[in-house]
């Protein structure tokens, strides 16, 4: 048995799978905002699906930011309550066993790789587009971090291939400007739909921007237009440096069915092949990507070796 733990900024969720990928009982609290809480949070899910279930697990976490190889505490991430502290080495000692983490972008791609949108590919990008814009590497059904821990962070690559009203680009709360996320993400979308729609416009989200194009709004669909056309070339960028078989869109924004069919379109224009052979697909497994990738961070052999070992113990 294995579980997973995604650890948001409102709320923590917790999954057991089984065999397959299949889903044996899922339980969410709110995210305390602390990190004693969060910690305690957790180790209170895991023991709930473990005597619901009857038996040991793994453990593994999905989390804002990342360890950084170099110290081994949390870095990068927006729960702020966690930079700087050593999440892994405590969540181990609570539980008494191995707990692996990885980014909550990594932990969708994996899922998505794993049993979803793009099963049996060798290399998958996962986007996450919504309050923020990030990203995740799965290659051969393996979440690649890189040495820094920084590998699919694509959000905080500047927009490439800007037009003048681009540069610089607004300003990023990493403290550059321009950067993809400050674009792509869903208040990005809003202040952009904002910017070109004129006086006496009421501020809008981007779910409403969204509703407003479809109801026949030209200013939404203009902002729609723009969205996917930077998505394309951002995109591209990927394309040029990973070369991945298949994207997966994440978030509230892919949502959004037309960017299924305009960003690959376009996006042979920036991208330095003849042909672009890559799929751009939603997800398969939705909202519940992030907390199946944590669960797969151990593989099925894994935890049925960790059932094995607590039935040995207690026998």
């Amino acid at each position: 048995m294995r579980i997973g733990i995604d650890l948001g900024g409102t709320k923590i969720e917790a999954l057991a799978l089984g065999d397959g990928g299949a889903e044996l009982h899922r339980v969410r609290r709110p995210t305390p905002r602390s990190y004693e809480g969060s910690i305690e949070a957790i180790v209170e899910l895991v023991a709930e699906l473990e005597s619901g279930l009857g038996g040991r697990a793994t453990v593994g976490v999905g989390m804002p930011g990342a360890l950084s190889p170099a110290t081994g505490l949390v870095k990068n991430a927006n729960s702020t309550w966690l930079i700087g502290r050593p999440l892994g080495a405590d969540l181990s000692a609570r539980l008494g066993r191995e707990v692996r983490l990885a980014n909550d972008a990594n932990c969708f791609a994996l899922s998505e790789a794993s049993d979803g949108a793009a099963a049996g590919a060798g290399c998958v990008f996962g986007v996450i587009v919504g309050t923020g814009t990030g990203g995740g590497l799965a290659v051969h059904g393996r979440i690649w971090t890189g040495p820094n821990a920084v590998a699919g962070e694509w959000g905080h690559n500047p927009l490439p291939w800007p037009s003048s009203d681009e540069w610089p680009g607004p300003r990023c709360y990493c403290g550059k400007t321009g950067c993809i996320e400050t674009f792509l993400s869903g208040p990005g979308l809003a202040r952009d739909y904002l910017v070109h729609a004129g006086e006496g416009r009421a501020n809008a989200t981007a779910e409403e921007v969204a509703a407003l194009a479809s109801s026949g709004d030209g200013a939404a669909r203009d902002a729609l237009s723009r969205y996917a056309e930077r998505m394309a070339r951002a995109l591209a960028s990927v394309i040029n440096v990973v070369d991945p078989e298949v994207i997966v869109l994440g978030g509230g924004l892919s949502r959004l069915p037309h960017l299924y069919e305009e960003v690959p379109r376009q996006w042979g224009r920036w991208a330095f092949s003849d042909r672009i052979d890559t799929r751009l697909v939603p997800p398969r497994h939705g909202d519940s990507s992030g907390v199946r990738g944590a669960a797969w961070l151990f593989t099925e052999e894994e935890g049925r070796a960790a059932e094995g070992a607590a039935g040995a113990t207690l026998s």
